[in-house]
């Protein structure tokens, strides 16, 4: 950020123990959006040998959580829906994008898709709520 005000994305990264430890890598961060990239480790995998359910949302959580706050102004989610539409298997990279649909008094709502690189398939879609403390 410019006008040597602090950058909330690095701030809100370093104290982000969640992303940081399952090696989420976060960027294009700003004007309601962002992205989040995360590698499927054999450590996530379920029962039935596909991406636990609790991992993919996590992944979309975090493109939501930088998305509502990269501008700024502090936000958690309020309410999230996901949509498993595929399996994650080991190895697979991930991509969760997030994208503001509307910002309206202290809230936003967000939606976030989840898809493989690799071969353009959607895993995932979440929508998020999201809720300020203060109006930005």
């Amino acid at each position: 950020m410019s006008g040597g005000q602090p950058d909330p994305v690095a701030g809100l990264l370093a104290a982000d123990a969640a992303t940081r430890g399952l090696g989420i890598a976060i960027s294009d961060v700003g004007g309601g959006r962002a992205t989040a990239r995360m590698t499927v480790t054999p450590a996530m995998v379920n029962g039935l040998g596909i991406c636990h359910g609790g991992f993919l949302f996590l992944l979309a959580d975090s493109a939501l959580g930088y998305a509502s706050n990269g501008d700024g102004v502090p936000a958690v989610a309020a309410a999230c829906d996901i949509v498993f539409v595929a399996p994650a298997r080991p190895g697979d990279e991930l991509t969760a994008d997030a994208v503001r649909r509307a910002g309206y008094g202290r809230s936003g709502l967000y939606d976030v898709t989840v898809w493989r690189p690799a071969d353009g398939a959607l895993i995932a879609e979440l929508r998020g709520q999201t809720r300020s403390p203060r109006t930005p």
